[in-house]
């Protein structure tokens, strides 16, 4: 089979490792840098270039598109999706999951616990934004931060009123939502290849930091997912229209909420804190779907 992996470079350990589990299966696999790609557009006839060659003998496509650059790589998947290409992630779950506003309408419309989230222009009453998600503390986010940037814990009533009319300011869209103590600085992240959780850590972040990613310092130990959290995760991930996706999930006493809906997981720590071989499962997964060739549904953008 030949798998193209959509990604910036062959050095990257996500990347490397798709390509070491390929190789491992007897597979050709090729890195196309998804920025040096161009698209043509003809009646019945899409067309993606690279490296002055038309990409069209791959069965499957694995992005691993940075947020930076999403509108562009989602429309290369779309056009890989318009040639019958398997692709392990859609361009829309790739679009609703990189929207932090969409993914918690959507989140919320299917039935998925979400933290209380507030989000309005500079007209509405601060005050009264605040009181929606329950006073503080709250956490403010940008919408378009990743890794824990533009995320901000306000303490005081006083400190959020400052952040959200800084952030008003400065024309930024932001999401307030509740802060939820209980979790002590720690998150689950749940990655689901499939339908399925094939591996699950826990995640906290170093002393005095409420932000759990590992990009900021954050440790990562294995855990064995109870019922709820399982079941939660894949349904976060299926609302999402994500096979494969890595599930952010906060514990409350109110049960598991969800913070985010990954589409292109890093496999470093998981695979470190689990020893379970995830990139293996995607290429499995690819083995299972991309002969098959259907044409996909790629409305609703």
């Amino acid at each position: 089979m030949k798998i193209a992996i959509l990604s910036r470079s062959k050095l990257i350990h996500s990347t490397r490792r798709l390509i070491e589990a390929a190789d491992e299966r007897g597979h050709e696999v090729e890195v196309v840098d998804h920025l040096k790609c161009a698209m043509m557009m003809e009646t019945g006839a899409p067309t993606v270039f690279f490296d002055g060659r038309t990409l069209d003998h791959f069965d499957a496509v694995i992005p691993r598109i940075g947020a930076s650059v999403t509108f562009y790589g989602c429309a290369l998947v779309r056009q890989f999706e318009m040639m019958n290409v398997f692709t392990t992630s859609p361009s829309q779950g790739i679009l609703r999951s990189r929207d932090k506003l969409r993914s918690i309408q959507i989140l919320s419309r299917e039935g998925c616990a979400v933290p209380k989230t507030a989000f309005a222009r500079h007209t509405v009453d601060v005050n009264e934004l605040i009181k929606y998600v329950g006073g503080a503390p709250l956490v403010v986010k940008l919408v378009e931060g990743t890794q824990g940037l533009g995320v901000v814990l306000c303490e005081t009533k006083k400190a959020a009123k400052s952040v959200i009319e800084a952030f008003y300011a400065l024309d930024a869209n932001i999401l307030v939502q509740e802060f939820i103590e209980e979790a002590k600085g720690t998150d689950i992240r749940a990655f689901i290849v499939d339908g399925e959780v094939v591996g699950a850590m826990e995640r906290r972040g170093p002393e005095g930091e409420f932000r759990s990613n590992l990009h900021r310092g954050g440790t990562a130990r294995a855990v064995e997912l109870d019922d709820e959290m399982r079941t939660t995760a894949i349904k976060a991930a299926a609302a999402m229209g994500l096979a494969v996706a890595g599930v952010d999930m906060l514990p409350s006493k109110r049960g598991p909420l969800i913070m985010e809906v990954n589409s292109s997981p890093g496999l470093e720590g998981i695979e470190r804190a689990t020893g379970v071989d995830i990139a293996g499962r995607i290429i499995q997964y690819i083995e299972r779907n991309a002969k098959s060739n259907k044409p996909r549904d790629i409305i609703g953008y």
